[in-house]
């Protein structure tokens, strides 16, 4: 493999710079015991190693990144992770923003690799931040056949009922960006989803719009809501034939294994970016360990 200096490299030209790069001894990496190869640029003098653009460059932890991944996308707290991985809070919370960074990354690349989608459903996700007075929708979209999880966003809503007055008292006017959410994870979804592919949800008024300016070739089938099954924390639904499944299931995992996702826990998420960060760990690891891979 060809390096080149990462500080001089574009200067020098791609061309020539792996010429002028000599190694330079090596050292053993504290985290992991590897043996990793120093180089330095004869143009510039500097000295870097074969780790050095690597993602997890200067983490003294990064053996524990797997290991963490598999508690967070298994209903594990991030306290409780933390003391089983033997790490402060303040290092974990760290990793969660760093993991889940990787993960929405890994995931587009999968999703992106798969054959396009012809059957998708959606839906939003009702959770809360801080406050049952302040709660978000997360808007979910999987794949019919396969569950496969396709994307996801996260955002803000005003609260309802008996919550709404209190809300407003307490915290002011709370803006609702469900319908800018929606637009955004179908901008994602519109390289990976068929053009005339079936997309179906419930029958939220708002969807068949929002379906038709991302997807005009579509074709787009709103099923009646059904009552909800305490089984699956409320996701499944108490008919014989579920017409969302595929999509209800999903939800229901989700509750589940993501800590602060269940209906009764005391781990509720303090900020929208670490709810989003959970979702990625979890949609990574849902996708490549717990349902089967497509043929094609």
């Amino acid at each position: 493999m060809k390096r080149y200096c990462p500080y001089c490299a574009v200067q020098a030209g791609l061309s020539e710079g792996w010429r002028q790069v000599k190694k330079s001894g090596h050292y053993r990496r504290r985290s992991d015991r590897r043996r990793v190869q120093i180089f330095q640029c004869l143009r510039c003098k500097k000295y870097f190693s074969g780790a050095t653009q690597d993602l997890c460059y200067r983490q003294k932890k990064r053996h524990k990144n797997p290991e963490i991944v598999i508690d967070l996308a298994s209903s594990t707290s991030l306290r409780r992770c933390a003391k089983n991985q033997g790490l402060s809070r303040t290092t974990l919370a760290r990793k969660l923003k760093f993991l889940g960074m990787i993960a929405q990354i890994k995931l587009g690349e999968l999703n992106h690799a798969h054959a396009k989608a012809k059957e998708i459903q959606f839906d939003d996700l009702e959770t809360f931040e801080h406050s049952k007075c302040k709660p978000l929708s997360v808007t979910l979209a999987v794949e019919k056949k396969t569950r496969r999880i396709l994307g996801f966003e996260v955002s803000q809503m005003a609260a309802k009922g008996k919550l709404a007055g209190i809300a407003r008292k307490k915290y002011g006017y709370r803006r609702d960006t469900r319908a800018r959410g929606r637009a955004r994870l179908f901008k994602t979804l519109q390289p990976i989803v068929e053009e005339n592919a079936r997309i179906e949800s419930d029958q939220n008024p708002y969807y068949p719009r929002d379906v038709k300016r991302h997807f005009p070739r579509a074709t787009h089938i709103g099923h009646k809501g059904q009552r909800g099954s305490l089984t699956g924390q409320g996701e499944l639904k108490k008919v014989r034939f579920d017409p969302l499944f595929s999509l209800n299931h999903t939800c229901a995992m989700l509750r589940d294994n993501v800590k602060r996702l269940g209906r009764k826990t005391w781990c509720t998420t303090k900020r929208p970016e670490n709810l989003r960060a959970s979702l990625a760990i979890y949609a990574l690891y849902h996708n490549t360990l717990l349902i089967s891979q497509p043929t094609s």
